[in-house]
């Protein structure tokens, strides 16, 4: 699984109609409203790259509304539900 995060900045009178836009393109799993430098992130999570490059390129970017993004992939996932998973023996 490839998961990519996009900082995505708006029309700022748009937000939440861009942010539901995008929270409803197939490999979106979230979009969040931030303070900060960007107005929304978005976590992208695909099976194949070249999917990711159709979600961000060709769906996220053409929203009416989305004036740029910035993506990231990310290359491994750290968590305290993932390290606890890592590290039981099973035991109770």
């Amino acid at each position: 699984m490839l998961t990519a995060i996009v900082h995505i900045d708006t029309d700022a009178a748009r937000i939440p109609e861009v942010a539901a836009a995008v929270a409803d393109l197939a490999g979106v799993s979230e979009v969040y409203s931030v303070t900060g430098e960007v107005d929304l992130i978005a976590v992208v999570r695909v099976r194949e790259h070249d999917v990711l490059a159709d979600v961000i390129a060709d769906r996220i970017s053409k929203v009416e509304g989305v004036l740029r993004t910035q993506t990231y992939i990310a290359f491994r996932t750290y968590s305290r539900h993932d390290l606890d998973q890592a590290f039981a023996l099973g035991l109770d």
